[in-house]
């Protein structure tokens, strides 16, 4: 296929229905259907709907009022919000193709930052932490104006915040080497020529009366904010801050010797391929060993960038506890869904409460929700309690440190009701593994139904090993021979049976692919040449699914625009389809150099020059297995990409059915010239089936057989 330049896809269809145009969800389904039943126990009726000031200085709205606590329940407390990654919200809410406004007429991005500005007195916020990914595409201008002006209603408010860029928010973004390690940091960038630098400079940060500085390059800040007589430090690292970075910053704490510490970065705390354990990578672990552990001054970190939610209590050098957390929720349902996080600094009981929850979702039509919208998440790892003896913990730097008199109610208690007042989630959908390998929803008609198992785990597929068509079409897949290409290296045991498979595919097992994309070595199963379904053209459209891992060894270098599945031949070389991407194959089911999922098929049913319809995923997470489908609605012309049962952002419109060439379809590589595949699969794949209509989701093979 033809390689498209970084962060540049197809153009968004702008005409695409409320229906099929639901936004992504990247997390898995497991996890999403433990979502099902999350409002917090302390729901009351009521609806909450966020307004307040805006970016033309509209006044807001009186505050929630605080309600006048029991003696016996008071507390001294006070709250910090946190923004998780809002790249998304940002990216689809651009002026040209607001996805968001057009469906549910108000914006995740604008919702989070206005709830805030309503109700920060009532929840004691004084301060508001960005972790940073402000936008998605660093070069997209109308991305920047939407991120402005929601953070315009803060500013308004007389809100202050910190914020920082992420990998997505600079020009130079590049892997972490213990070597180097000031490549691709703020040592290594055209500071005249970063957008971030642009519409968050110094001047703008100023204005704010928490302000202390900034490192020279402007990437990096503090600010001082009082809370309960107390006053703590902010300390916001942008990406890969450089080695004079990190001197500025115990510049910083030298200079606030008494201040408690939070040091927010983009980059520290992982996830590990559960999606709840915490993981430490090299960044995070530099930061560690050079600025963390030395400065008992730093409580508590808190980062973005890895979608999920976990945390790790480590102890520093003096042998006291280091609260790290990373909170990120860009991948789930609508590229986040409004999800945000609330911390409850609770200085008389000595605890930390923390909610995750959306103010965004409350605020939807009640005739667009699913089982998607949560407007609270309960799992532990999203919703908890620590402890932490806060004059004891800061004795040794700020030896007068103490709570207020009690004042307020619970501030988490207050939280949790504001957002779930009145809500009513939609029940999840029954998900069960399979109680055998026929247990799946049989569909009448099917083209072609491949089901990857039946080796020994661990052993070669044979060259020329068959693939069950289990459909009965007489459409069976077979292993390509190493030689083809002339110049392939490939070897027997670069394509294995293993007994690994989605926990809700009935196959009890899967192939394991070794491919390299952009290197000599491929191996790949194909058609006959004389299977009756490369003439089938889909004119009443189409479902097609995939169960699919994507090994955790990927990389955009080796692995970049990867092909779990194409049509063979050229698309140009079909009479009449001439068009972009002409070298391209009629249909293409690949991998980005972003690690998206790309589905890609030539218009069918347009007027005039022929051109891509795309669907796109968000980034797909490496490890771990993910259900995917398309379905081709001919009473729309609707393509909607479902990963994990979500329905993505980005669909396409003005299709029906698929090109036909008459050649043999491939799994595992790219056949744009059927002498020359490439573009080789790295990962497993577990099942594919191909219906010549659209399906409901409880037809798909992740439902069970009827009863």
């Amino acid at each position: 296929m033809t390689d498209k330049p970084e962060d540049v896809h197809e153009p968004i269809d702008s005409m695409a229905s409320p229906i099929d145009q639901f936004t992504a969800a990247q997390h898995s389904r497991r996890n999403i259907m433990k979502w099902g039943s999350m409002l917090s126990a302390l729901s009351v009726t009521g609806v909450l709907a966020a307004c307040g000031s805006d970016a033309d200085n509209q006044p807001l709205p009186s505050p929630t009022p605080t309600p006048t606590p029991a003696a016996s329940a008071q507390v001294s407390s006070f709250g910090l919000a946190v923004l998780p990654d809002t790249q998304f919200y940002s990216r689809y809410a651009v002026a040209s193709n607001n996805q968001f406004n057009r469906l549910y007429g108000s914006e995740p991005f604008r919702a989070q930052t206005e709830w805030l500005a309503k109700n920060a007195a009532a929840l004691k916020i004084p301060f508001v932490i960005h972790v940073g990914d402000v936008v998605d595409q660093v070069g997209q201008e109308p991305e920047w104006v939407v991120a402005d002006a929601a953070m315009k209603v803060l500013e308004n408010a007389k809100l202050p915040y910190s914020i920082l860029a992420g990998n997505h928010d600079v020009r130079a973004d590049r892997g972490y080497d213990p070597a180097l390690p000031d490549l691709g940091t703020d040592a290594d960038r055209d500071l005249a020529n970063e957008p971030y630098l642009k519409w968050f400079p110094t001047t703008r940060a100023q204005q704010q009366k928490t302000f202390g500085g900034r490192h020279r390059s402007g990437f990096h800040e503090y600010h001082t904010f009082e809370a309960e007589g107390q006053k703590f430090l902010v300390l916001a690292m942008s990406w890969r801050t450089s080695q004079a970075g990190i001197i500025w910053a115990q510049n910083v704490l030298n200079a606030n010797p008494t201040l408690p510490c939070i040091l927010v970065c983009h980059e520290l705390l992982g996830i590990a391929n559960d999606a709840v354990s915490p993981q430490e990578g090299d960044y995070g672990k530099m930061l560690w060993e050079n600025l963390i552990r030395s400065n008992d001054q730093i409580f508590m970190t808190l980062n973005g960038h890895i979608h999920g939610s976990s945390r790790l209590t480590k102890k520093n050098d003096f042998g006291n506890d280091v609260l790290e957390m990373v909170v990120d929720y860009q991948m789930a349902y609508q590229g986040g869904n409004g999800l945000m996080r609330y911390y409850e600094f609770d200085l008389t009981n000595n605890k930390i409460h923390a909610l995750s929850f959306s103010p965004w979702v409350p605020q939807k039509p009640k005739d667009t929700l699913n089982a998607f919208d949560q407007a609270m998440l309960t799992e532990d790892n999203h919703q908890f309690t620590l402890s932490m003896n806060f004059a004891e913990r800061f004795k040794r730097f700020a030896p007068t440190f103490k709570a207020a008199t009690a004042s307020n109610l619970s501030l988490t208690a207050a939280t949790t009701k504001l957002i779930t007042d009145g809500f009513t989630s939609v029940p999840a959908p029954a998900a069960a593994p399979a109680a055998n390998a026929e247990d799946y929803a049989k569909v009448a008609g099917t083209t072609a139904h491949w089901r990857f198992y039946g080796g020994t785990t661990g052993a070669a597929v044979p060259v020329g090993q068959v693939i069950a068509d289990a459909s009965g079409n007489n459409n069976p897949l077979k292993r390509a021979p190493l030689n083809v290409p002339a110049n392939n290296t490939a070897q027997a045991a670069d394509v294995t049976w293993s007994d690994d498979h989605h926990y809700l595919s009935s196959a009890p097992g899967s192939v394991v692919f070794t491919n390299t994309a952009n290197a000599p070595r491929l191996s790949y199963f194909w058609t006959d040449v004389a299977a009756q379904m490369n003439d089938d053209a889909f004119e009443q459209g189409y479902t097609i699914e995939a169960f699919v891992k994507i090994s955790k060894d990927w990389t955009a270098a080796n692995n970049a625009w990867m092909n779990v599945m194409t049509r063979g031949g050229r698309r140009d070389a079909i009479p009449g389809w001439a068009g972009s991407y002409g070298d391209s194959p009629p249909v293409q089911f690949a991998v980005s150099n972003l690690r998206e999922i790309q589905w890609e098929v030539p218009s069918v049913t347009a007027a005039g020059p022929v051109r891509s319809r795309t669907a796109w995923s968000g980034e797909i997470l490496v490890d771990r297995w993910m259900h995917m489908a398309f379905v081709n609605d001919p009473a729309t012309k609707m393509i909607t990409m479902y990963i994990e049962g979500a329905p993505v952002l980005r669909n396409a419109t003005d299709a029906v059915g698929l090109p036909n060439n008459g050649l043999p379809w491939v799994v595992g590589a790219g056949a744009s010239n059927m002498a020359s595949p490439g573009g080789g699969f790295l990962g497993a794949i577990g099942e594919i089936r191909i219906v010549p209509k659209p399906l409901l989701p409880a037809q798909w093979l992740t439902a069970r057989a009827p009863k």
